[in-house]
Order: C-alpha cells, then sequence, then structure tokens
C-alpha cells in the first residue's frame, strides 16, 4: 500500500518506520533539515530502535516536504502533528490537524484518514461533519518518549475507532489495525475496533490515569519528607500488591512532557457539564507538587550570598531529547520568582539562556558553579557531586 505521515515527531516517524517495512511510506514534514536526515537515513529524534532501523533496515521510506505528491493516490494518510492545549480556549488547539486533512482532500478524496494526534473526546466525527468527508478514522497511540518504535513493534493493544454506522468504515478500520500489527514484533496483540468518540476517551483516559499514579506517588513522597519516612521502603510495601504493581511508582518532581499535561486539561474540559472530583485534584496536586519541591529547595539553599541552585537537564528522562512542558521548567519558574540564581545544564539546548536562566554545558564548570545540583533522575555523571544532590528519585536514596 501507499502510506503516508504527516508529522515527524515521535509518532509520525515511529509509524513511517514500523509501516515502511512492508508499504511504501512517504512522510511529510515542513522541516527540510528533518527531512534530509530521514532520507539520509538519520533520525531527527533521540530514539534507539528508530536509529537502528532507518540505519540496518530495508526501509521503503522516503521523507519529502511536497504534500501534494505524498498524499496523492495514497491508500491511507496518517495526521501525527502536533496539537498543543490552548489555556485561554481549555481545549487542544487542532489547527494543525485541519490544515492536513484540509491538504490530503484537495489531491485525494478516497484515501483512509488516521488521525492519531491527540484530539478532545468527539473530534473526529465533527472533522466528519466539518469536511463533508466519511473516511476519517481516529487512532490513538500509547508511546513513551525515546521508546517510540519500540512501543510500536510490542504494543499493549491497538485501537481504531471508526463511524461504525457508516457502510465499509468498519473494514478500514480493521484494515488498518493489520497494518500496523503486521509491522510489529509482537505478534498476540490485542486488537479493539470501536467507535471513534471511545476511541478519543480511551487515549485521554488512559494517559489521565498514569498522571493519577505519578501525583500519587509524589504526594507519598511529599508526606514521608515531612514526617520523616522512608519513600523507599513504603512504596515497594505498596507495590507488592499485585493489584497495584510495581511500576510508575518513582517520585518526581512533577508529570510533564508532550501528553499528560495537555491530556488531563483537556479531559477535564471535556466533562463540562459532568459531575467531578478526581480530573481537577490530579491536575492541582501537580501544581501542589512543584511548589513543594521549589520551596524545599529554596529552604536548602537558605539565605546564602551567591547561591546557584544548578538545574542538571531539561529533559524529562535519560534517552529523551525532549524537555517540552517538563516539570523542570516549573520548577524553574517558582525559583526565579523567589529570587533564586539558576543556572541549567543541558546539552540538548541550542542557546545560552533559557527562560531568562543561564545555561552552562560543560558539565565539569556546571558542577562547579552549582551550590546544589537538582536532578529529577540520578544519572551516574553526578557520581562525584553525590553531596550536593538534590532529587526525589527513591533509585538513588537508598
Amino acid at each position: 500500500m501507499k502510506i503516508a505521515i504527516a508529522g515527524t515527531g515521535y509518532v509520525g516517524l515511529s509509524n513511517a518506520v514500523l509501516l515502511a517495512q512492508n508499504n511504501d511510506v512517504y512522510a511529510v514534514d515542513i522541516v527540510q533539515e528533518k527531512v534530509d536526515k530521514i532520507n539520509a537515513k538519520i533520525s531527527p529524534i533521540s530514539d534507539r530502535e528508530i536509529e537502528d532501523y532507518l540505519a540496518g533496515k530495508k526501509l521503503k521510506l522516503t521523507a519529502t516536504t511536497c504534500c501534494d505528491a505524498a498524499y496523492k493516490d495514497a491508500d491511507y494518510v496518517i495526521v501525527s502533528t502536533p496539537t498543543n492545549y490552548d489555556d485561554e480556549k481549555n481545549f487542544f488547539d487542532t489547527s494543525s490537524v485541519e490544515a492536513a486533512v484540509s491538504a490530503v482532500l484537495k489531491v485525494n478524496k478516497t484515501a483512509t484518514i488516521v488521525i492519531k494526534s491527540t484530539v478532545p473526546v468527539g473530534y473526529t466525527q465533527d472533522a466528519i461533519k466539518k469536511f463533508g468527508y466519511a473516511n476519517i478514522i481516529f487512532a490513538p497511540e500509547f508511546l513513551r518518549e525515546g521508546k517510540a518504535l519500540y512501543d510500536n513493534l510490542y504494543p499493549s493493544r491497538i485501537i481504531v475507532g471508526a463511524d461504525l454506522t457508516r457502510e465499509g468504515m468498519k473494514e478500514r478500520a480493521e484494515r488498518f489495525a493489520q497494518l500496523i500489527k503486521e509491522g510489529a514484533i509482537k505478534k498476540d496483540v490485542p486488537v479493539l475496533v470501536m467507535s471513534s468518540t471511545e476511541a478519543e476517551a480511551v487515549k485521554l483516559f488512559a494517559n489521565t490515569y498514569l498522571a493519577l499514579r505519578v501525583a500519587y506517588f509524589n504526594e507519598l513522597d511529599t508526606y514521608c519528607e515531612l514526617k520523616g519516612l522512608c519513600t523507599k521502603n513504603i512504596i515497594e510495601g505498596i507495590g507488592l500488591d499485585a493489584r497495584i504493581g510495581n511500576h510508575y511508582n518513582n517520585p518526581s518532581f512533577g508529570y510533564g512532557g508532550y501528553c499528560l499535561p495537555k491530556d488531563t486539561k483537556q479531559l477535564r474540559a471535556n466533562y463540562k457539564g459532568v459531575p467531578e472530583d478526581i480530573i481537577s485534584a490530579i491536575i492541582s496536586s501537580n501544581e501542589t507538587r512543584k511548589d513543594f519541591i521549589a520551596n524545599q529547595i529554596c529552604g536548602l539553599l537558605g539565605d546564602a550570598e551567591n547561591a546557584v541552585a544548578g538545574i542538571f537537564r531539561l529533559t524529562m528522562k535519560a534517552g529523551s531529547d525532549n524537555f517540552r512542558q517538563s516539570a523542570i521548567q516549573g520548577i524553574i519558574s517558582r525559583l526565579v520568582a523567589s529570587g533564586v540564581k539558576v543556572l541549567i545544564y543541558e546539552p540538548t539546548l541550542q542557546g545560552g539562556t533559557f527562560m531568562g536562566c543561564e545555561a552552562d554545558n560543560d558539565l565539569q564548570s556546571f558542577k562547579k558553579r552549582a551550590s546544589i545540583i537538582i536532578a529529577n533522575r540520578y544519572e551516574d555523571s553526578l557520581a562525584d557531586v553525590k553531596e550536593k544532590l538534590f532529587t526525589r528519585d527513591i533509585y538513588f536514596r537508598d
């Protein structure tokens, strides 16, 4: 099949590589540099499996900035463009999705358009009405940053949502699920076909539950810190209950990243007119956690003159090059508002400042200049400055 993909971020590029094992895939992006890298078999994002597959696998993958040629005659067009949360409108900004759908329909009136961008509940049905085009389905992604292709090769489930009242749409949805399954290494993968609105709800509720777990264990850690208890011991005792499990339980500075902040807010917006307490509490808890962490840091710095709070990495976790909406940015803004001098170490950062704070990408210089080093996750490169380290990572605090 000919498959086109709009957007080459984690979702778009991982799907492009997955599907290009068995299909002719055209990946569309507006950034020429990213297109050139993909065509040179170099990944523009940090993901080991994508890097390995581009370099070592025979893929039928072409990247291009020409959307007309990519979309024309395509059997499926996957839309995986960014949908940032608009705090003023209290909704996702879906303009990039609509622009992609419009571009497809200018040159192709038979393709099945697959929305993989995260959208509000009910969006796909609205898009079908807006564009007067029935062949639009929604297929949520459940990917981790830095492990996107791995999670597509070994998917927990494949979910496709379509308007099942329309003739032929169930078959289109099932065929798309099969295409994903054909590219996966894991073969015994549950496949669910449901309405597009239900599939959209799966995405938002799944990510909000993950945010809930993060917030829960962060609040547990806050309690332990103030009461003089060992967070690790308590979490280990809780996690041995099979109903709870030992995952998503390592305390942090708050949840962040591409999905959890915006998805929780979007789900709360979708609850308009529906009674709820928990969804709003998750969002509120995340802000409370950042307040607590910032206050702890200020307390450690005290009134020391010329004290410097060193931020070790803006990224959320090792192996990721993304720091959009990272929780540490909330900590930085709070420290700056409190008059604390902040120094940042982030090797992926372009430029000498971030959020008005100086960046020093010489690690040894950074370690020397920082009075305290703040790390969401411990790395071995910090072993020589443990006495300066502030982290809530239980795997460091043995």
